[in-house]
């Protein structure tokens, strides 16, 4: 152990410690979707023991949600490169294989006022939440910007199946986003 280990505390070291699971279920879910992700893979990626990656999230199935989520409570980094790069991960999860579930989720808010009224809360959360890592005037609307692109991609691939986007690697479109969602954080 460093001696800059022994001087974070217990909540510091696990926050940490966490944040290296989701770093990791980020890249092997965006790798290889997410049946073919495993939970001893994840942990092997993030240095782990399985049964930690099991303490902290209690299923694969919530480390997705989790992966895909970052908690409205939880800090977005403030260098734009740090931001850029978390949008990304969380990107490229969503274009790999999703859980059986995703896909009557999303249809769902097409066809029920609740399931969108509930979609339209957490695409609120998830903007007010981008907005404070934006330094611009017009924050929120690029933060607004920024999350229809996650869902407009995300649904073009997914449920439209649009044959551009269904046949794209997660890589490929990623790497085409990058210029845009730099200049949307960015700001002027």
């Amino acid at each position: 152990m460093s001696g800059s280990d022994r001087r974070l505390s217990r909540a510091e070291r696990r926050q940490q410690t966490e944040a290296r699971i989701l770093a990791a279920a980020r890249r092997q879910f965006a790798q290889v979707g997410y049946d073919r992700t495993t939970i001893r893979a994840v942990a092997a990626t993030a240095g782990v023991d399985p049964a930690l990656v099991m303490q902290y999230f209690g299923s694969k199935d919530e480390l997705f949600r989790q992966a895909v989520h970052v908690p409205p409570d939880e800090e977005l980094p403030d260098q734009t490169g740090e931001f850029v790069e978390l949008l990304l991960a969380i990107l490229g999860v969503k274009l790999g294989e999703l859980p059986e579930a995703s896909i009557p989720l999303i249809r769902s808010a097409f066809t029920h006022p609740e399931a969108a009224e509930q979609v339209r809360r957490s695409l609120g959360h998830q903007i007010t939440q981008a907005t404070s890592a934006i330094h611009a005037e017009d924050a929120e609307l690029r933060a607004a910007l920024i999350v229809a692109t996650l869902l407009g991609v995300t649904i073009g691939r997914h449920l439209l199946q649009i044959d551009q986007l269904r046949d794209a690697t997660p890589e490929q479109i990623t790497e085409l986003l990058r210029p845009s969602f730099e200049a949307l954080v960015e700001g002027d």
